[in-house]
């Protein structure tokens, strides 16, 4: 019902929406004189101001038209490779590159309330050197209840999946939350033996083990039963959607979840972005419209999935005690022995504490130091480790080493004849034991 009134709301408003916009537009004019006057400015500052608190955001665009690849410019294409009802496959084709041997990076962005757009920044840093790969989420309401539900354990198949379609030789880049189905989709996969793990992971921000630390969000997670969730935040696409009767997450809840952590922030913002307006400086006002054309476009999630994660990875944390099991298999990840690890945590992160995401390590008991790296980014919240300055120029250079590292590894280790990623061949060990003796 909560989500029929929503849509009811935005419709009772469009009226004041478009009287805004039409205000906006008439005292922001380059033709009417008044548009030059600090009133016409503060006018057309506060319309503006009523119309994007009242729009509906669309889903933003990567955006990425090009990219430099060893200095020189080339263009990119997106090309949706593989779809499903509830993700598509993205490929950042880079023009003319199709030859070079640079590693292939599957990034899994997060299932969180946002577009993948928000990880722009990530895929535009790793562009020049590596050949990218993206999930890009489908809107929940957007999905018709014949295609059936989406949880944890579909979340989980579809990146074992994706792994197989691009092959043995693929690394993966986990931002936040799909740390654990990742970790999960290649501990099943190394336990099957399957030659399409991946030769490696970086998780970035992950809730790995949310016992150590927590934050606000885990405190939140936790604070309340199941039920809570289900019966407070669960609610069903009404009939203008495609998605008619679909239970889900609402993109508006999680928006209101959003800025009632970090209110004061959001008020003072838009505040400033009135004040810039009226004075004339319009970089700041460009700058604050694009952060917030970002931030304030967000997309349903589905119920299953939601309510599944806040139970198995929040409440009952059955990743890092190790009674995670799905589809009748368990996720035992001391199986991973062929994918090397990354973890990447950030020292203000107040989503993901300091050492959830580390924890993976202890659980991936059986790789060899040689596998392993974390990295402790100094003076940087959850959305530095994966966009920003000290993303671009202190985190990127340790990512872009570790892919490499790791594929040089396999190459070395083939050629000497081996058949396990990560493990010297079998011609070596007979000379070494010859050797040895």
């Amino acid at each position: 019902m909560l989500y029929h009134l929503h849509e009811m709301q935005h419709a009772a408003i469009a009226p004041v929406r478009l009287f805004a916009e039409a205000m906006q537009s008439f005292y922001s004019n380059p033709w009417v004189p008044v548009a030059y006057t600090r009133f016409g400015r503060a006018v057309a500052a506060g319309a503006e101001l009523v119309e994007r608190t009242t729009r509906r955001y669309a889903k933003p665009q990567f955006g990425l038209a090009a990219t430099k690849v060893d200095g020189r410019q080339v263009a990119v294409r997106e090309v949706v490779t593989h779809t499903t009802p509830f993700c598509s496959l993205l490929h950042f084709e880079r023009e003319g590159c199709a030859g070079r041997s640079d590693p292939k990076v599957l990034v899994v962005a997060p299932v969180s309330g946002h577009w993948a757009t928000l990880l722009r920044g990530t895929v535009e840093t790793l562009l020049p050197d590596h050949d990218v790969y993206i999930t890009d989420w489908h809107d929940a309401r957007d999905v018709p209840l014949s295609a059936g539900n989406f949880d944890l354990d579909d979340y989980i198949d579809l990146v074992a999946q994706f792994f197989r379609d691009l092959g043995p030789d693929v690394h993966a880049l986990a931002v936040c939350q799909p740390s654990v189905p990742v970790m999960a989709a290649t501990a099943l996969m190394a336990a099957a033996n399957d030659p399409c793990q991946p030769r490696s992971l970086v998780l970035m921000g992950g809730p790995i083990d949310t016992r150590i630390n927590p934050t606000k969000v885990n405190e939140v997670a936790t604070s309340r039963p199941l039920e809570w969730f289900e019966r407070t935040v669960i609610h069903t696409v009404p009939m203008t959607y495609a998605g008619c009767g679909r239970r889900v997450y609402p993109g508006f809840l999680q928006l209101q979840g959003f800025m009632s952590m970090n209110l004061e922030r959001h008020v003072g913002e838009h505040l400033g972005l009135f004040h810039n307006m009226v004075r004339g400086d319009g970089d700041s006002a460009e700058q604050h419209r694009k952060f917030y054309d970002e931030y304030l476009s967000v997309m349903d999630l589905p119920a299953d999935y939601y309510l599944q994660t806040i139970r198995k990875v929040f409440q009952e944390h059955h990743l890092p005690r190790g009674i995670m099991v799905s589809r009748g298999r368990k996720v035992d990840l001391s199986a991973i022995r062929r994918t090397a690890l990354m973890t990447i945590e950030g020292e203000k992160d107040d989503i993901t504490g300091v050492g959830q995401t580390e924890a993976a390590h202890r659980l991936c008991s059986s790789l060899p130091d040689s596998m392993r790296r974390h990295h402790l980014q100094s003076k940087v919240g959850h959305y530095g480790v994966f966009n920003g300055r000290r993303w671009r120029e202190e985190i990127y250079p340790n990512v872009r080493d570790f892919f490499r590292t790791h594929d040089r590894a396999v190459l070395a280790d083939q050629d000497a004849g081996g058949h396990e990623p990560g493990r010297v061949g079998e011609p070596v060990r007979r000379l070494r034991k010859v050797l040895s003796a």
